[in-house]
């Protein structure tokens, strides 16, 4: 384990905010550092517009990213399903913004960026769309079954779900980070040849792990998931 924790900003799936990750910080020690940043739309930032295109909330949150790890040499980013590919954005932003210090790239529950979606939920009435992006991520949030709950979060949900239907990437040439490609052994959704499609955007290592669970493995293998990005 690294003499000092190794920072990991994380960026929320869709429909998920900050507080998903702020419970990692409660995890038994990893030698990992879990930075969670918070998307609008939800939680603490529920009355500003949730973001509607990946490269632009890329450009957006870089600055923030910036900041928030400009006291560390070195940091990595992790995201899951949606996360994941506004990390791969993430990761070029602040390339193109020339601040250094991310050291590697942690994508999890999603193909390569380049690969699109087949299956779309967008469109759908209300019912319907709850119903897809159920059988997408393998599991139904119990807020969903609370009329008013539910009407809170649909808009953001639909926000989310739209955003990584319509992503295209910004770029096709390589990155110059490690990258390491996570999944559920038993992900339904993304596949082990979806999930290493990863190796084609980079120039350094690349490392593929499965973790036990389906595609949601990362509500209840936080500890595991961790103990992989520290190397324990």
């Amino acid at each position: 384990m690294p003499s000092k924790p190794f920072p990991l900003v994380c960026l929320p799936f869709a429909g998920s905010g900050a507080g998903f990750y702020r419970a990692w910080k409660e995890v038994p020690p990893t030698g990992v550092t879990v930075l969670p940043v918070q998307l609008p739309g939800r939680e603490e930032l529920f009355l500003e517009e949730p973001f509607t295109d990946a490269t632009e909330a890329a450009e957006r949150l870089a600055p923030q990213i910036a900041e928030l790890t400009a006291e560390f040499p070195d940091f990595g980013l992790f995201g899951h399903s949606l996360g994941a590919v506004l990390c791969y954005e993430i990761a070029w932003e602040l390339q193109r913004l020339g601040h250094p210090g991310l050291a590697h790239l942690y994508v999890s529950g999603s193909p390569g960026p380049r690969s699109g979606r087949d299956s779309r939920a967008t469109g759908l009435n209300d019912d319907e769309f709850v119903e897809r992006v159920q059988e997408f991520a393998g599991y139904r949030h119990a807020a969903f079954d609370n009329p008013d709950l539910r009407e809170l979060l649909l808009p953001v949900l639909r926000a989310d779900v739209a955003m990584h239907e319509n992503y295209k990437p910004s770029t096709n040439e390589p990155l110059a980070v490690p990258v390491t490609s996570l999944r559920g052994s038993e992900d339904a959704l993304v596949s082990g040849e979806h999930a290493r499609q990863w190796r084609e955007i980079t120039k350094a290592e690349f490392t593929y792990v499965e973790l036990p669970g389906g595609h949601m493995y990362v509500s209840e293998s936080a500890e595991a998931l961790l103990r992989v990005v520290s190397g324990s």
